[in-house]
């Protein structure tokens, strides 16, 4: 078969493509080079491109912004909402995709809460959970202002109605013939769910997974509003370095670049995934 020949199209659109890479990917370039430099290396004027690296912005940004502590902060709470959210929108997006609970009704209600923007509701929140912090049930389950169960309540709330939409069109493309046959060689409605439905979805539960992660790693807004010092995530982490006496441009990079780098990371590691995961189902037979 006779290749087809490059026309001038062709090298404007190949142009294109890489002006707008250079363009996205020039702020993360520009972040990762400042995070080794050092202080003088920074504020020189015009920009110096060779120069001595250096870790100690990386060492500033963890001994003196606590970093380790916020990193560990994100971790746990985008761990614990995550767990919860996964199986609960699992069993429910099934229930929609199988039994239409609700005849679509229920369904776009749970959309719509997930339309809601977050400054609408972040002002009850912050009086229900300081009220909560008093009581104490609320200590106890740390469901309070700065505590890290407020925020894995607030991650679950937001990240659920996207999982269950998500799932919901991965539950609907598996065949219900293939259940009917398993229920034909004895299994239960639950051995059904847990033998066949469930690995047959899993990779759209590893892309949902992916993305609540993402969320409540990257969330800032919740954080910042509902936590000081002892919750405090990774995002907000990073404003410890605008001080009164200006911005640490060195610290604040490495901190950026910790914040930014394992979800890049994860990503390209996980990337197979994701797009089989968002492409599931979408040709049939």
């Amino acid at each position: 078969m006779r290749a087809r020949a490059f026309t001038p199209w062709d090298i404007v659109r190949q142009v294109l493509v890489m002006a707008i890479l250079v363009a996205f990917m020039f702020p993360l370039f520009w972040m990762l080079m400042t995070s080794f430099k050092s202080y003088g290396d920074i504020l020189v004027s015009p920009p110096r491109w060779v120069f001595e690296p250096t870790l100690n912005n990386y060492v500033d940004a963890f001994q003196k912004a606590d970093f380790a502590h916020y990193i560990l902060n994100t971790l746990t709470v985008a761990a614990l909402s995550t767990a919860i959210v996964i199986p609960t929108s699992a069993l429910a997006s099934y229930g929609f995709a199988r039994y239409n609970v609700g005849g679509g009704n229920l369904m776009f209600f749970i959309l719509t809460t997930r339309m809601m923007p977050p400054i609408a509701v972040v002002l009850p929140f912050f009086m229900i959970f300081k009220t909560l912090g008093a009581t104490d049930i609320g200590s106890t389950l740390g469901l309070g202002l700065d505590q890290l169960g407020t925020l894995v309540v607030c991650y679950t709330i937001f990240n659920l109605p996207f999982a269950i939409w998500l799932m919901h069109s991965f539950f609907q493309d598996i065949p219900t013939e293939i259940e009917d046959s398993a229920r034909l060689d004895g299994y239960s409605r639950w051995q059904v769910l847990r033998k066949v439905v469930l690995p047959l979805a899993a990779p759209g539960i590893a892309v949902t997974t992916i993305f609540c992660i993402l969320f409540s790693w990257n969330e800032f807004f919740f954080a910042s509003i509902l936590t000081r010092s002892n919750a405090k995530t990774i995002t907000m982490g990073v404003g410890d370095f605008w001080t009164q006496q200006g911005v640490l441009w060195g610290p604040l990079s490495a901190a950026a670049v910790v914040c930014v780098v394992p979800m890049i990371v994860m990503a390209l590691i996980l990337q197979r995934y994701i797009v089989r995961g968002l492409t599931f189902g979408a040709v049939r037979g």
